[in-house]
């Protein structure tokens, strides 16, 4: 089993390092869903111990991205491999909200020689298990989903279909509402070999007196969290 931890800052993947996280979704801004790294967080990650991917996702909302939108994306790749990251974590819809095959292509053509994990975009399409078809075709290497719920603990029967039927072609990993107290349930569950988790909780302190924090306050990544939660499943 291995656990990969989201994160929007060096303290925060430190953190997730030093309690046994395998691997390192690199975010900016998580209170948004996670939006693209900077330039300087990326090369800040770089030098951690384990392998991290970056986000390319230039706004907050769902996939269906402009040619302006597109254009950043690429440049972004190639930010992520200036860096030295391990890879990179895509999606993009059409207008009718399947996939976008001819942006996707073209992403996925610039990150070749970087791994490539296709996100949640695989939640809010018409028909999820065509669009992991699509991206074995397109050659990602995992795809990460809730199975089409707002959490992934409600959506384990459509995580486990979409195992079997990847057949080993791709992996797939759980992530969103993952917890100590459910994530070997969902493991069970599912069949997965792979789990996505924030592993956060609320910084200490009173909120700013205006809106400089997200609401409910700023999250930060716990090492303590993450030691529960590989605990949990280990054997």
């Amino acid at each position: 089993m291995l656990l990969e931890v989201c994160v929007d800052n060096i303290h925060g993947a430190r953190a997730a390092c030093r309690g046994g996280a395998g691997r390192i979704e690199l975010c900016s801004s998580l209170s948004e869903g996670g939006l693209t790294p900077s330039a300087g967080l990326m090369q800040a990650a770089a030098g951690l111990p384990v392998p991290c991917y970056a986000m390319i996702r230039p706004r907050s909302g769902l996939f269906d991205f402009t040619e302006d939108d597109a254009l950043i994306m690429l440049s972004d790749i190639d930010a992520v491999r200036s860096a030295g990251l391990a890879g990179v974590v895509l999606g993009a819809q059409d207008a009718g909200g399947a996939l976008q095959l001819d942006l996707l292509t073209r992403l996925t053509r610039r990150a070749q020689g970087l791994g490539r994990t296709l996100h949640r975009v695989i939640d809010v399409v018409p028909d999820p298990l065509a669009a992991l078809d699509q991206a074995i075709a397109l050659g990602f290497e995992r795809v990460l989903t809730s199975g089409a719920r707002p959490e992934a603990p409600d959506g384990t029967d459509l995580i486990a279909e979409m195992i079997a039927r990847a057949r080993g072609r791709i992996r797939v990993m759980p992530g969103c509402g993952l917890t100590p107290q459910n994530v070997a349930q969902v493991i069970r569950a599912t069949g997965a070999t792979e789990v996505h988790a924030s592993c956060a909780e609320p910084v200490p302190g009173d909120p700013a007196f205006s809106d400089f924090d997200p609401p409910g306050g700023r999250m930060q990544t716990s090492e303590r969290l993450v030691r529960e939660m590989i605990a949990a499943f280990a054997p």
